[in-house]
């Protein structure tokens, strides 16, 4: 029976039957509008509910078998923090592996305290403004090793492969590996990062504004990847929008938000960049067990040495 629909599940919340309703009134910033033209869809509950965040949960999953892999064949190691809420940006050096336990017990997922909690007090400021606030996340992959991906064919860059993916999440506007941004203001001489040899007879490198590639391969430095976020779509004070079923102005319907989706969003970004990582290590190591690509990349590994 339809009218079972319109039921109050018990909260006493009319935002509960509103649920239940056709949307037509599409909402900026999401998917509606473009769905139900492209679809021809009288109402765009199809599109919020294939085009929601909520599938991502699939993603960090399948991510964290990737970090598994990733760690028992190549050492390879991913951690993920928040860098800027809004206009406020942190400082500090990039964070390590062994940093993840603080970074998992900070609010917003930034290793010093201060800023932490400046983090905090602008998304509650947002919140009490009946507002939403995005800001930047950071990946870090430690541990990886030069080679993978290449220069040879676009689909097989790596650079690529992680733009795409983190492209691919909800919310995400810019996606920047390493200084990409910062380097476009620099002259050559400045921008790129110089190769020394060190005591040791190793090679390494002055800084990592590349962000750990090169010509779409891995360079051997740390991989560095950040993920613009914009503020989340449904916004409480709801935008103005038209109503297609009437042809009406009208408002963006509000059912229910978060203020911030920076610390889920930092952990999709380091889920997505572990299954590319996962799928170049494959490419490049190969195998059919984790013995079999360990032994493989070791192989690998050691010419690399003798030649570097």
């Amino acid at each position: 029976d339809p009218a079972e629909l319109l039921i109050d599940a018990g909260t006493g919340d009319e935002r509960e039957i509103a649920r239940n309703r056709p949307l037509t009134r599409p909402r900026p910033g999401h998917a509606d509008l473009a769905g139900m033209l492209s679809y021809d869809l009288p109402e765009a509950r199809p599109v919020l509910e294939r085009a929601s965040a909520r599938e991502t949960a699939a993603r960090v999953a399948l991510g964290a078998i990737a970090e598994a892999l990733l760690a028992q064949a190549g050492g390879i190691e991913l951690v993920a923090h928040v860098v800027a809420v809004g206009p406020l940006r942190a400082e500090g050096e990039l964070p390590r592996p062994q940093d993840a336990e603080a970074l998992d017990g900070a609010r917003m997922r930034a290793l010093d305290p201060l800023t932490d909690q400046a983090f905090v007090d602008l998304v509650d400021e947002a919140k009490a403004q009946g507002d939403t606030i995005g800001g930047v996340v950071e990946v870090v992959a430690w541990g990886v090793p030069v080679g993978l991906g290449s220069h040879v064919a676009a689909a097989r860059r790596l650079d690529a492969a992680i733009a795409q993916a983190v492209m691919s999440i909800q919310s995400v506007k810019g996606v920047e590996i390493g200084d990409g941004f910062a380097q476009a203001a620099l002259l050559g001489s400045q921008a790129h990062d110089e190769i020394l040899k060190g005591a040791d007879g190793r090679l390494h490198r002055a800084s990592n504004r590349a962000g750990g590639i090169e010509g779409g391969t891995s360079n051997g430095e740390a991989i560095v990847v950040r993920a613009a976020f914009k503020p989340i779509s449904t916004v409480p004070r709801a935008l103005r929008s038209v109503d297609l079923a009437t042809g009406e102005e009208a408002r963006g319907l509000h059912q229910r938000s978060d203020t911030c989706q920076l610390v889920p969003g930092a952990l999709i970004v380091q889920a997505e960049l572990a299954l590319v990582l996962a799928d170049a290590l494959f490419a490049h190591a190969g195998g059919n067990s984790v013995s079999e690509m360990k032994r493989n990349l070791t192989a690998y590994l050691e010419r690399v040495a003798e030649r570097a």
